[in-house]
């Protein structure tokens, strides 16, 4: 019988999250497993076993990693030069002259990852139009290459001037290295960005190469791990833009991983979404560590350029996720004022909360939500983690006991001071960009979504909140909707109306061709390709560009295009202008189409309600509250529950309150009706 399970495996900071289907029969299984920091591929490993699946019996593999991030996070990355064009060493130090915080006299650039005296240059240049003045000079190539393989550098970062517009300089210096320092490894800026702007270009190199060593090693290892097991199915990464690689893809181009750790919960979101018809929805997700906060409008997630890593640009697409140290591993304590503080610091995984009985210490968010009653004994978290109150009392009593509290109102204060963070997070990516949060509903996932939800909800007048199936490990489950997915992009920066509709067709027409050899390497046949063609367009003289979709169908492009910019422009920023319109990037999103798992329908109730399994104190105020405790997995389509409840399940636990009103949806789905302000019910 041919291997026909499929795999999704996401490593948070404390939990490893697995999701397996058997397309066959449509199950989806959802477990959680202790993430593995000292040897994150015993994790993966463990997710395999606690999914019971055997590695030959698995189709394909999905997999999410926050190992690159985790390096960059932690300094711990390879040691890395850089060569510049002779003349322009000092593109990537320099970085912009913009200043972000204008009034904070304290303020510092984030630290670079290269210091001065690990850059180089070399002779060549290249015109913006791409045009070579100055070839590659070989003999001051190879002498800096020796450099940098007698200095100890692990990785090498090489980005010259324009050679985005023609990057033949750039690979000739890769063929230096090559052979003269083969240990080394090397990143062509070119190849990961055929943009303009040199310093983001170069800083997306650096971050490249930082973390190549790491990432190539961890995948190399898993491999042969998969290997030795049999495993022969297709193994993909979740990238930062939402889609998938292949893990060989991944190890030449890690950058693309960084910021992939939330995607799957964004793309899974996207896809419920259509099944809901939910177009619009804000979706928080939270781990161990933090909380990432997306939208997804008109059942699409948000894509951006621009993405950051403390103040680093990355010019790769990726969706927009705005991140906080929001985790039920967040740790709560004073600051040097003596007030109270939570997060960003986490227990991580090892030790974990107090509550895990872990060998933790410190008192967590988690020990906060077991102390006000969300989080309890009676129901093990992943099936088999047994929370310890006595151990999460005790660790906010020294917290509590220097502000002169008791224990409940300590935790009561904590999540309070958690929920506004997270209603800042979800403000910033939408009253702020002149959206209301009224018009959405809010998704809530992650292992502490649920604890969080209703209360974010109810204080941003959100009307309801959707908690999907397998909440717990929904990023995991994302994944396996994701496909593989390759970005193109070539600057021309020329006037709208001086443009020749065929140049439009000769450039993406180029792009495509190259798309259809990767995904033709990747396996996926002319059936299974999709492309997308977008355009950057700007009013002539602005610094940024919005982007819009080329309209292949229109008989007249140039006017199309000019139209649809001012739509656009008019949403994004409210108005329009009468100045000339000019095009910057030409960008094609190829697809590589995977099939997609259905969404299991859940059966409906026969006969009677459903039954609480416990009742359980809840400090949610100043006054302990009775609150029923519903186990998920009991749940039918149809069921109504009304608050105060706790909905216990397998990877998860959502609470609701006086006066909310939960539904299960057809999908298993718990839509949760927020009660407003005055409301009765």
């Amino acid at each position: 019988m041919s291997p026909s399970t499929r795999i999704s495996i996401d490593v948070g900071g404390t939990f490893t999250d697995v999701v397996k289907l058997d397309p066959a029969t449509g199950v989806l299984r959802f477990e959680k497993v202790p993430t593995t920091p000292r040897d994150p591929k015993r994790g993966v490993l463990d997710a395999f076993a606690k999914a019971e699946a055997p590695l030959d019996e698995v189709a394909s593999f999905n997999h999410g990693t926050t190992l690159g991030l985790n390096s960059l996070l932690t300094r711990t990355g390879a040691r890395v030069a850089i060569i510049g064009t002779r003349g322009f060493r000092d593109v990537y130090l320099l970085g912009r002259t913009d200043r972000r915080a204008m009034y904070d006299i304290t303020y510092r650039k984030p630290a670079p990852l290269v210091r001065r005296r690990d850059t180089f240059e070399v002779t060549e240049r290249t015109r913006y139009d791409g045009s070579v003045m100055t070839s590659l000079d070989l003999a001051d190539a190879e002498r800096v290459a020796r450099e940098i393989a007698e200095g100890g550098y692990e990785a090498v970062a090489v980005g010259f001037l324009h050679a985005y517009a023609n990057p033949a300089n750039e690979i000739a210096m890769g063929e230096v290295l090559a052979r003269v320092a083969p240990a080394v490894e090397v990143t062509l800026s070119h190849e990961l960005s055929r943009e303009y702007r040199e310093y983001e270009r170069t800083s997306t190199a650096v971050l490249d190469a930082y973390i190549k060593p790491i990432v190539r090693n961890y995948l190399r290892e898993l491999s042969d791990e998969l290997a030795s097991g049999s495993f022969d199915g297709r193994f993909l990464m979740s990238r930062s833009g939402g889609g998938a690689m292949t893990a060989q893809a991944a190890a030449e181009q890690p950058v693309n991983l960084i910021l992939s750790g939330p995607a799957g919960g964004v793309v899974g979101a996207a896809a419920l979404s259509h099944e809901l018809g939910e177009p619009n929805i804000i979706t928080i997700d939270m781990g161990g560590t933090s909380l990432d906060a997306s939208l997804v409008l008109d059942h699409e997630p948000v894509m951006y350029q621009g993405a950051e890593f403390e103040g680093l640009p990355i010019n790769t697409p990726s969706l927009y996720i705005h991140t906080i140290g929001a985790g039920g591993g967040s740790i709560i304590s004073l600051d040097e004022a003596g007030a109270l503080q939570v997060g960003p610091q986490s227990a991580g995984a090892d030790p974990g909360p107090a509550a895990y009985a872990r060998g933790g210490s410190e008192p967590t968010f988690t020990d906060a939500a077991v102390a006000l009653g969300y989080l309890g004994a009676d129901v093990a978290l992943g099936g088999d983690l047994q929370l310890d109150e006595q151990l999460a009392d005790k660790a906010l009593a020294s917290v509590a006991e220097r502000l002169g509290m008791g224990v409940e109102e300590l935790a009561r204060g904590a999540v309070q001071i958690a929920n506004m963070k997270i209603v800042g997070a979800v403000r910033a990516i939408t009253v702020e960009l002149g959206r209301d949060p009224q018009d959405f509903a809010l998704m809530s996932f992650g292992g502490g979504g649920g604890l969080v939800a209703v209360d974010v909800a109810r204080e941003l007048n959100i009307p309801r909140v959707i908690v999907p199936p397998g909440q717990g490990a929904f990023s995991a489950l994302g994944m396996l909707m994701a496909d593989v997915q390759h970005d193109f992009a070539r600057t021309s920066v020329r006037p709208l109306r001086e443009v020749d509709p065929a140049f439009f067709t000769e450039a993406f027409g180029a792009m495509e061709v190259e798309a259809a050899e990767a995904l033709e390497r990747e396996g996926f046949g002319p059936q299974h390709r999709a492309y997308q063609r977008t355009v950057d367009v700007r009013y002539a003289g602005q610094e940024h560009s919005a982007t819009v979709v080329y309209p292949e169908d229109s008989a007249d492009v140039i006017a199309a295009i000019e139209g649809e910019f001012a739509v656009l422009h008019h949403r994004l920023y409210g108005h329009t202008m009468s100045d000339p319109v000019e095009i910057t990037t030409l960008r094609l999103k190829a697809t590589g189409v995977v099939e997609k798992p259905s969404w299991p329908r859940m059966d409906q109730r026969a006969e009677g309600t459903p039954e609480p399994i416990s009742r359980r104190d809840v400090h949610a105020t100043g006054v302990a509250s009775e609150y029923r405790v519903f186990s998920r997995e009991s749940l039918l389509a149809g069921d109504e529950i009304a608050g105060p409840a706790v909905i216990a399940e397998h990877t998860a636990t959502t609470v609701m309150h006086e006066g909310d009103r939960l539904v299960v949806g057809p999908l298993g789905e718990l839509v949760i009706h927020i009660k407003a302000e005055g409301e009765n019910r």
